[in-house]
This record gives structure tokens, sequence and C-alpha cells, in this order.
């Protein structure tokens, strides 16, 4: 009778868990849905349609992490992070499809392509691992990973756009962008514009 009652609650735990994974798997699959549909009315005119961009303005989203993205956009529309043109996007959004965004965008394949300038490159990938020990700026992949793939709370770098990269650099040093922690301004503060401009240039190469 034990054996008989462990077999049955066995089944019943097969069950329930074969019932929770396609519950799971659908949900997922109307998230994604949901934000094709989100990408296909708005995003796609900066961003891509997968997230690969369609100016050096606009960064890359493709391949980024998702809990940034949704974070970014969370930011966005409560204004802690600042432009008009995302407010407006981000404005009727709610938290689920913001993370859907995000879980879209991280799916879609990262683009890879040489840096243009392969010299200024150089001198960012110096900068990027080593740091400046006379400026006392610390290495950046000290934070993004030595392949600048960034974390969960800290955005993947490589492979996007250096003009994107530069101007947020600035940002943060202008104290313009105050969204994420104030480590960026502490960096950014000891960072010369050919650093910056070389650090960028290194990272859209990565």
């Amino acid at each position: 009778m034990k054996n008989q009652n462990s077999t049955r609650r066995l089944l019943q735990a097969a069950f329930l868990l074969s019932v929770a994974t396609l519950s799971a798997s659908a949900m997922a699959q109307a998230d994604e849905a949901r934000a094709k549909k989100i990408v296909g009315g708005s995003c796609f005119v900066c961003h891509g349609a997968e997230g690969e961009s369609s100016s050096e303005v606009f960064p890359r989203l493709a391949g980024q992490h998702w809990e940034y993205t949704a974070k970014q956009l969370e930011n966005f529309k409560s204004g802690k992070r600042k432009s008009t043109a995302m407010a407006d996007m981000v404005a009727k959004l709610t938290p689920d499809e913001m993370a859907a965004l995000g879980k879209f965008f991280e799916k879609q394949t990262a683009a890879v392509e040489p840096p243009k300038d392969a010299d200024l490159a150089a001198v960012g990938k110096f900068i990027y691992h080593k740091g400046n020990k006379y400026s006392g700026l610390a290495a950046c992949a000290s934070c993004h990973g030595a392949e600048a793939k960034g974390t969960t709370s800290l955005p993947r770098l490589a492979g996007q756009y250096a003009a994107y990269t530069e101007t947020q650099l600035k940002q943060f040093n202008q104290r313009e962008r105050t969204n994420d922690n104030a480590v960026m301004h502490a960096i950014t503060s000891k960072m010369s514009p050919l650093e910056m401009a070389a650090v960028a240039e290194y990272l859209s190469g990565k």
C-alpha cells in the first residue's frame, strides 16, 4: 500500500510539473509574440527588427542582457534616465512588456564586425584591460568583463556602436546620465576624450 501511495504521489507530482512546464512555455510564447508586435509597431524604426539598430545614434540591443534592457525601459518611463523620444515610446509599457522586450532582444544575435580604426582600437584595448595608472583610471574589464559581455546588472558593451558608447561615456562624465551607479561618474571623470573614443572603438569590434 505504501508503495502504491508513493507511486501515486510521484505520478501526481510529475503531472503537475508537466502542466507547469507547458503553462510556462505558453506564457513565454505569448510574451514573445507581444514583444514582436511592440517591436514591429515602434522599436524597429530606430533599433531594427532584431535589435541590430538602424543607425550609430541608436544602441544595438541584440544580445543585451534582458534585465538591463528592462531596467533602462523602466528608467526612461520613470524619468530617471532622460530622453524625450524614449519617454514617449515607453509611456504605455507595463513591467511585463518591458521584460518581454528585453528577453526578445537578448535572444537575437549580436553583430560582430572589425573596428573602423585599428590603431585607435589598439589604444582602447589597453585602456579597457589595463586602465591608466597615471590618472588612476581603473580597467573597464574589472566590471564589464574581459569579453565586455557584462552581467545582468551591467550592460554588454561588446559589438556596440562606437559612436553610441562614446556618447554615453560623455553623458556620464557631464552628469547628463545619472540613472546608473555613481561608479561610472567616477570612472569617466578620469577619462580623456581620446580614451573615451579609443575604448568605444575597441568595444565596437569585440
